[in-house]
Order: C-alpha cells, then sequence, then structure tokens
C-alpha cells in the first residue's frame, strides 16, 4: 500500500495537544480518509491518504 502525505507535524508538541490528529480529523470531516501514523526516523506524525492510481 501507498500513501500521499498530506502534512507533518513534530512529535514534540505540548502536551494534551494533538495537532495532527485535529488536523486528520478536518479531513475526514471534509470526507478524506486520512490517518496519522509515526515516521520514527524523523520523529515525526505524518497525515496520509491511500495513494490514488493516477500518481
Amino acid at each position: 500500500m501507498s500513501a500521499k502525505v498530506l502534512e507533518r507535524f513534530p512529535a514534540g508538541a505540548p502536551r494534551g495537544s494533538w495537532p495532527a490528529e485535529e488536523y486528520a480529523a478536518r479531513r475526514r470531516a471534509e470526507g478524506e480518509p486520512a490517518t496519522v501514523v509515526m515516521d520514527l526516523k524523523s520523529d515525526a506524525f505524518l497525515v496520509v491518504v491511500p495513494a490514488g492510481e493516477e500518481e
């Protein structure tokens, strides 16, 4: 499965702050199947959607 990265968020957000999850929730509310994944190598949260066939 391949995915397209919509946005990156540093993992060091203040306690109680979930900017990646909030961004993904807004995208899902707009009908996009956004998911948050952790990129351990870059220590960042990525908001991704499945890559389409046209890419």
